[in-house]
């Protein structure tokens, strides 16, 4: 698998990853040797890039990442992992719910200082059983999850300190590179300008259907030597399973307003014999600041049906007949 690499740094990632998320019991259960067979399959397909976070599953997704990667040679593979939200034990019935089936008995506390950094990534360390993080990601800053008022407060953590303990962590090299993980292009765009990321991971606003990372993003990564990791290239579902009754799309059912240009999309698609979900896997990498696409999936069988879809070609024609159907 070919490799891109990541800002200025001297890390390369395979140009697709896996995503960690699926494995916490993101929406449904996953039993562990479910999770041991979507990371082997992960693996066998040659996938060495692995990002995690200790909000998956509170915990869960980062232990059997380690779990799974600790025989592997360190240097054959990347693993990133996300700070921002501190793990605290709490009693089995005091376990949030945030959309994870059967997670570890934690909630989570929300800190962006240097300190609340510096402390989730020595407490990732012990999930993982891992010594060594490659890449730190700011994890969910941002209105999109905070709203505006709260994110005022979190956004000023992290410029005031949280920046300085992930440069710390860079120049003595117990990481190669930091960014962000986030949902929107408004927050990126605010920390950017302020701050020097190697690259930020940004889920479902670069792809086929949301073009949102178009709206200013792309030119300042370009401009700025960041790197753009591309999660969410489904949006959800909606571009894999198509516009179906109860498609999902941004972690919720689709409105009309989504439906009706994926159903375009779709018939495009169908016009020159290609599925969608091949198209939307493939998309984010024809823009060269682009390092990675994400698969995430607790299935070791949809691990491999996705990337059976890179063997389909797709022609450019198709790309620039959707781009009437594409949200900015």
């Amino acid at each position: 698998m070919e490799h891109r690499k990541i800002g200025t740094t001297s890390l390369a990632l395979t140009e697709f990853g896996f995503g960690g998320a699926a494995i916490g019991g993101l929406y449904r259960d996953c039993p562990r040797e479910d999770a041991m067979a979507a990371l082997q399959a992960a693996w066998d397909a040659g996938l060495r890039y692995f990002d995690t976070a200790p909000f998956y599953g509170f915990g869960l997704s980062e232990r059997r990442t380690g779990d799974f990667l600790r025989s592997k040679p360190r240097d054959s593979y990347v693993l990133s992992t996300k700070v921002g939200r501190l793990l605290r034990p709490v009693p089995e019935d005091q376990v949030p719910d945030h959309s994870y089936v059967n997670p570890l008995p934690f909630t989570v506390d929300y800190n962006y200082s240097y300190d609340g950094i510096m402390r989730s990534f020595e407490f990732s360390f012990a999930r993982l059983g891992l010594n060594r993080i490659d890449i730190l990601y700011v994890h969910d800053i941002g209105a999109y999850t905070h709203g505006a008022e709260k994110n005022a407060v979190y956004q000023r953590q992290l410029l005031d300190g949280g920046i300085r303990a992930l440069a710390e962590l860079k120049s003595s090299g117990a990481i190669a590179a930091y960014g962000l993980g986030v949902n929107e292009v408004e927050v990126c765009m605010d920390v950017i300008a302020h701050s020097d990321l190697d690259c930020i991971l940004l889920a479902g606003r670069y792809s086929l259907l949301d073009r949102s990372a178009e709206r200013g993003l792309l030119e300042e990564c370009r401009r700025k030597t960041i790197s753009l990791v591309i999660g969410g290239v489904f949006n959800s579902g909606i571009l894999a399973t198509g516009p179906v009754p109860g498609a999902n799309f941004d972690y919720g059912p689709a409105s009309d307003d989504i439906l009706n240009p994926v159903r375009s999309m779709e018939a495009v698609a169908k016009s020159y014999s290609i599925p969608l979900a091949a198209a939307a896997m493939q998309f984010p990498l024809r823009e060269p600041v682009v390092a990675n696409v994400l698969i995430g999936t607790a299935k070791a069988a949809s691990l491999v049906r996705n990337m059976d879809l890179l063997d389909v070609t797709i022609p450019d024609a198709f790309y620039a007949e959707v781009e009437q159907f594409t949200i900015r």
